[in-house]
């Protein structure tokens, strides 16, 4: 009998802080084309397709829904669910609701569970790796997968491998997990040889992790099965209940599981793998000049070596550097030493703190009926483009604050406003009093590009009332 497709779990619910400024908290780095043209999220549903997988189950968060979902279906990617988490709980309680929720189809299922923002160059060894997983998962083994390190990395934890599990080629005892070590430890560990960086990948079946984690962590599971129970479909989506999720402690898959349990496994796989979590990695991983620089965008370097420049915005003009990182955006440039990245995750909280948006979104924010992107802003004034996609329409709305005046500048706009429709061609523009219920519309085959001048008292993104929307949104 022919054996059933695994099914992978993918993880998009991280903020990818160490990667700020480029990644931000509603457009984090797995949404965005870091190492080709093609996203971190599809990218890596990509490479789970083919015959030995099934369609995946997505775990994201929900402000990212419509940008996975988009993505998505732009890779072509068709899937069984995309599971929003209420709350970010680590990786032990996220896979718990994907194994509730696959273990209730079918009590069989072996589900790889794969983070969205690993890069994996040599696709024919990582499936020689899942399919020996698939395997030991088969025999009630609950397995990860160690990378044969290359140096010796402070930025992965690491996995000792014991003896050989007979009858499974390749796959071993976890005689010990360590963590994150720092430069002494992490030298000693590598060459003292048998251990190996902990992927963040793991195979199991949906119906063994359950079974585990009842026994070990007995309170995570009642209330991932409580969110599922009380969850409900919204949409393209699955809305696990908030309440119930909210009392899930938030813990990682390793400490709530792997650490403990006494069917753990190990296989050591050398697959080109890098999990995309700084910017020093992105320097290690890119194309690089005669100087040893990785250049991206608008960037002008002069005796610098060594180092990471990209744009997104502004020119970038560097002189007499070395072992930097340099990362500029529409809003904000980042200078930072290569030895010094992760030190970017706390000032971001720093920045947080402060209240500083810098650290939420880009000048060009993403809606499920497109973007729109800041101009100019002032006392009582905003001006922002809006780009509506074809098909695509903002929600019926009114704002109690502010004023609208709508110019199209490229397309057509089918537009709402209080009892009448109208249709507006380019370089026609309507105004909108505070309180008229509108709506946008984008009935052509082409983006609509509009420049929308808002006037007011109030203009935060708060002051709106909906009264209908083909998003589902409140």
């Amino acid at each position: 009998m022919a054996l059933k497709p695994i099914v992978p779990v993918i993880l998009s619910g991280g903020s990818g802080q160490r990667l700020w400024p480029i990644s931000r908290e509603f457009y984090p780095k797995q949404l965005i084309n870091l190492v080709s043209d093609d996203s971190m999220l599809q990218e890596t549903a990509k490479r789970l397709g083919g015959p030995t997988f099934g369609p995946p189950l997505v775990v994201c968060n929900d402000v990212h829904r419509f940008i996975v979902a988009e993505q998505l279906r732009d890779a072509g990617i068709e899937t069984q669910a995309i599971v929003l988490e209420p709350q970010q709980r680590n990786t032990a309680p996220a896979a718990a609701l994907a194994a509730l929720i696959l273990e209730r189809r079918d009590s069989e299922t072996v589900m790889l569970l794969a983070p969205s923002d690993h890069v994996i160059a040599n696709q024919e060894a990582f499936l020689s790796a899942v399919r020996t997983g698939a395997e030991a998962a088969r025999a009630g083994r609950l397995v990860t997968f160690g990378i044969t390190p290359g140096h010796p990395a402070t930025g992965y934890g690491y996995i000792k491998k014991g003896t050989a599990i007979d009858g499974i080629e390749g796959c071993f005892v976890i005689e010990r997990f360590a963590e994150k070590p720092d430069a002494e430890t992490a030298a000693d560990l590598f060459s003292a040889g048998g251990y190996f960086w902990n992927s963040g990948i793991f195979v199991f079946s949906a119906a063994l992790y359950i079974e585990t984690l009842q026994r070990l962590r007995p309170d995570m599971v009642e209330a991932c099965r409580k969110a599922v129970d009380k969850g409900r479909d919204d949409l393209d989506f699955f809305r696990p209940d908030g309440v119930a999720f909210g009392t899930c402690p938030a813990v990682s898959i390793d400490c709530a599981v792997m650490e403990h349990a006494n069917n753990g496994c190990v296989i050591p796989v050398d697959m080109g793998w890098r999990d995309i979590g700084s910017w020093a990695a992105l320097w290690d991983l890119g194309d690089k000049d005669a100087d040893g620089n990785v250049r991206i965008g608008d960037v002008v370097a002069k005796n610098v070596r060594d180092s990471y420049l990209r744009s997104d915005g502004p020119m970038i003009v560097a002189i007499g550097l070395k072992d930097v990182a340099i990362v500029a955006t529409g809003d904000v440039v980042l200078a930072v030493s290569k030895h010094a990245v992760e030190s970017i995750k706390a000032v971001v909280e720093e920045l947080k703190d402060a209240g500083r948006t810098e650290v939420l979104s880009h000048p060009r924010v993403y809606r499920p009926w497109g973007w729109y992107q800041t101009l100019d802003l002032g006392e009582r004034f905003q001006v922002k483009h809006l780009m509506i996609k074809p098909g695509a329409g903002l929600s019926l709305q009114a704002h109690k604050h502010r004023a609208e005046h709508w110019i199209v500048v490229v397309g057509a706009a089918r537009v709402t406003r209080g009892d009448e429709i109208i249709t507006l061609g380019e370089d026609e523009s309507t105004y909108l009093p505070a309180g008229t219920k509108h709506r946008l519309e984008n009935e052509g085959a082409e983006p609509l590009s509009v420049i929308e001048v808002q006037s007011g008292s109030y203009l935060g993104e708060d002051d709106i009332v909906r009264f209908d929307d083909r998003y589902g949104r409140d």
